[in-house]
């Protein structure tokens, strides 16, 4: 059995759970997410938590066991207090602005980059900061991961989009010949 896998989640007093068919359902006070379930794969809720376990004992299925483990875990979390991504723009000239649900990026290039938020991720743009947050923690990742892929950060200068929390490691330039 997977060690992640084995550990009951524990569901807050705000976030009700169903379990539909094949389908698991999370409500709770920031939203509603749903996910199918593998066959494989036997959820159960009892007094405030939620088990995941595994029907047969087979190397494939033991993956699965702690994937859904902490699928299920993050949208317990999602629901309940959301999922928050922080980017930094780093360089002269550099910026972005947030208009409606499209955001656009000056990055140095010949054209600004126009970007359209998905559903379910909200924005918020003050200066070189941008605040992504959403109850899915897959999308709100991806979108950060998209967002800093328009410009990542390079080694030299650091310019570029990076997360708030990510370290850049520096190169030195070219040195003179004399």
């Amino acid at each position: 059995m997977s060690r992640i896998g084995k550990m009951p989640i524990p569901v807050p007093k705000n976030v009700d759970v169903r379990f539909e068919e094949d389908v698991l359902v999370l409500k709770g006070p920031l939203g509603e997410l749903q996910r199918n379930i593998h066959p494989s794969v036997h959820v159960q809720t009892e007094e405030g938590r939620i088990l995941v376990s595994v029907t047969d004992p087979g190397k494939k299925v033991k993956a699965l066991h702690g994937l859904y483990r902490a699928l299920i875990f993050n949208m317990v979390t999602g629901v309940s207090k959301g999922f928050e991504r922080v980017l930094d723009i780093v360089g002269v000239g550099y910026r972005a602005e947030l208009a409606g649900r499209t955001a656009t990026f000056h990055l140095g290039y010949s054209h600004p980059i126009q970007f359209d938020l998905p559903q379910g991720v909200d924005a918020k743009i003050e200066k070189t900061r941008i605040t992504l947050k959403g109850i899915d923690k897959e999308l709100v990742g991806r979108t950060a991961a998209k967002i800093r892929s328009f410009r990542k950060p390079e080694p030299y200068k650091g310019k570029g989009i990076k997360y708030a929390e990510e370290i850049i490691r520096r190169k030195a330039g070219k040195t003179g010949t004399k």
